[in-house]
């Protein structure tokens, strides 16, 4: 199961794995243009199906597998997500997440500042959460955070990484692709600051 799939952008790129793959979201605009784009290309093992926010659709233990990247920060409730993707998933069963990382410079999804038209004012990431809250758009997750949640609702992290920034806002091409050739290069760092996001991987314990 792709949580949070979107378009289905990220989802379509295991449609080639020998599986069914469900990909779930909470906007049926969305699953609409998924399903259009899986019909013209004969992908047939990708299911799109609509989530209310609240429970998913699932029996307990349905999936061997549940990914999620960049959703856990946007929705309502954190905790019952969690919940519910511990449930759909069998024990043993494969958990991949990314969240966004709060020792980025910048803030990844912008906040509601007042008298500032530019959203992605430095350092405002590394606010305290209880200040962070108050005007971002979006949760941001520190490495020890995102670890503590999942051993919370019975996660076993087994790998931590923490992925290098795309640099995808910049608009200057010369110096995105200097940026992507030297500092960014890669897709993984050692260095917290130069990540936009946390990638987790674990498996659920019982």
């Amino acid at each position: 199961m792709d949580f949070g799939c979107g378009n289905g952008a990220q989802t379509a790129f295991f449609a080639d794995q020998n599986c069914d793959i469900y990909a779930v979201d909470i906007h049926q605009s969305d699953l609409d243009i998924f399903s259009e784009y899986l019909s013209s290309h004969d992908i047939n093992n990708i299911h799109p199906v609509y989530y209310p926010g609240r429970h998913l659709p699932f029996e307990d233990g349905y999936f061997d597998m549940v990914i999620s990247y960049e959703v856990l920060e946007h929705v309502q409730d954190e905790g019952l997500a969690m919940a519910e993707i511990n449930r759909v998933l069998k024990t043993g069963g494969e958990v991949i997440i990314s969240v966004p990382n709060k020792a980025w410079i910048f803030e990844t999804h912008g906040a509601n500042l007042p008298f500032l038209s530019w959203n992605r004012v430095p350092f405002f990431s590394w606010l305290p959460r209880v200040l962070h809250s108050r005007w971002a758009k979006a949760r941001i997750y520190s490495k020890r955070q995102i670890l503590r949640l999942m051993s919370k609702y019975d996660f076993k992290p087994h790998r931590v990484q923490y992925i290098t920034a795309p640099m995808d806002m910049v608009r200057n091409r010369r110096l995105k692709h200097w940026l992507r050739k030297t500092i960014f290069r890669g897709d993984t760092t050692c260095l917290p600051f130069l990540a936009t996001a946390i990638l987790v991987y674990g498996q659920k314990r019982s």
